[in-house]
């Protein structure tokens, strides 16, 4: 099961699990526009695709919480994005 992160890793937006947000086969996490903007669609931590996060339907969200831990990136292009 996802754990569907409660951030993105790179600016550290919130991302509620209905959020439009990418994953990598590592559920690296990201915000559409650090996804694109910032990596091109490519996963910065493992140099693989990034791909449409699935939504879980809200009726589950009770029996299968999201994830609570933030991840934070430590990448120059992250880090920097945090400090703007």
């Amino acid at each position: 099961m996802l754990a569907l992160k409660p951030n993105c890793e790179c600016c550290d937006a919130d991302l509620p699990p209905d959020a439009s947000a990418v994953i990598c086969s590592f559920e690296c996490t990201f915000c559409p526009d650090c996804a694109s903007g910032r990596f091109g669609g490519v996963c910065p931590n493992c140099g693989g695709g990034l791909v449409t996060r699935p939504v879980r339907p809200a009726a589950l969200l009770a029996k299968y919480p999201p994830a609570t831990e933030r991840t934070r990136g430590t990448l120059p292009p992250c880090v920097a994005a945090r400090a703007a």
